[in-house]
């Protein structure tokens, strides 16, 4: 996705690396994943907030993901037309984004934390052969070494001895592996679709998670429909801000994963673990233990070289395979 004013378009980027012989630089999409990263590291608070005050969670995520459509359907109307023109690739993007916000979301409620956020944090490990199948993109000894550098310090970081191997052992937990099988899947996909706007590309994601977490609203909660918007209005203002933040993030993930391979991409996504433990920290006044901080520089480390390693930022039209439609 491209923005409409401040980012120029991939063909214009291409032009101008072919004119100055140099790739472009990778601080614009570097910066947008780090910035989607922090803000999913800390957008659990205001849900938490909003579930202890009578709101539970399936219902804010359909309220937040319909302010993020309703949102991008004021700014970004033109978006719109590209589900014409992409139907099917657009369609896949939304349902898994759909998919891995909700089974997240399920699996958190009611399950170990520590674990599901582990199982999810396997995204990197399903990436790669995404990526070889679907992209194309060869993973070098370099790219390899660092997806299990940050690999290392996600289970350094979350591990808990007393919990046994990352490996699922109930249902939940099998949905919050599904929900890191899917974010992995999506975020090839959204690579991929090169021709589709970041927007269009945030839009369908949004349109996911709200046809996705509407079903399993109506079946996990026990209020019924037509009490939600009544449990809503109090949360007004908030579900507003976090709408808009999760689509502006969406907008810098979609950029970013547009410029970046695939795998790089999925290293440089872990930055959200660290954000999510200082937030638990100061915000939920959880202890931190001296292997979180450990487990958090690794990652920083992983990050700092998938983000800005020798592998130079491509435009993702130069050499993508063919897309669904």
């Amino acid at each position: 996705m491209s923005y409409p004013s401040a980012v120029p378009s991939a063909n214009g980027l291409a032009a101008a690396n072919a004119q100055t012989g140099t790739a472009e630089r990778p601080l614009v999409p570097v910066t947008g994943l780090l910035v989607a990263a922090a803000s999913w590291g800390v957008i659990w608070y205001p849900y938490r907030f909003m579930e202890a005050a009578g709101l539970p969670a399936p219902v804010a995520t359909v309220f937040s993901y319909l302010v993020a459509v309703m949102f991008a359907g004021v700014v970004f109307r033109a978006a719109w037309r590209e589900f014409l023109h992409f139907p099917v690739s657009l369609a896949l993007i939304g349902l898994t984004a759909g998919i891995a916000n909700v089974a997240y979301l399920v699996a958190i409620m009611e399950a170990e934390v520590v674990r599901v956020v582990l199982l999810f944090y396997l995204a990197p490990l399903w990436t790669v052969p995404m990526a070889l199948v679907l992209l194309g993109e060869r993973l070098t000894l370099r790219a390899a070494a660092t997806v299990l550098v940050a690999m290392a310090g996600a289970v350094v970081m979350l591990w808990r001895p007393e919990l046994g191997a990352p490996l699922p052992k109930n249902g939940h937990e099998w949905l919050g592996m599904l929900g890191g099988f899917c974010f992995a899947l999506c975020n090839v996909l959204v690579r991929r679709e090169h021709r589709a706007t970041p927007e269009a590309k945030a839009i369908a994601g949004a349109l996911g998670v709200v046809l996705v977490a509407l079903p399993v609203a109506l079946l996990l909660v026990a209020q019924p429909l037509n009490s939600w918007v009544g449990m809503m209005l109090p949360h007004g203002w908030l579900l507003a801000i976090v709408g808009v933040a999760l689509f502006a993030s969406s907008v810098g993930m979609q950029f970013g994963l547009s410029k970046l391979a695939a795998n790089r991409a999925a290293v440089i996504l872990l930055f959200e673990l660290i954000v999510a433990a200082i937030a638990a920290h100061y915000l939920a006044g959880e202890v931190s233990r001296p292997q979180e901080w450990i487990g958090g520089a690794i990652i920083a480390a992983a990050g700092l070289l998938a983000a800005f390693g020798s592998a130079p930022v491509t435009d993702a039209k130069a050499k993508a395979p063919p897309v669904l439609g």
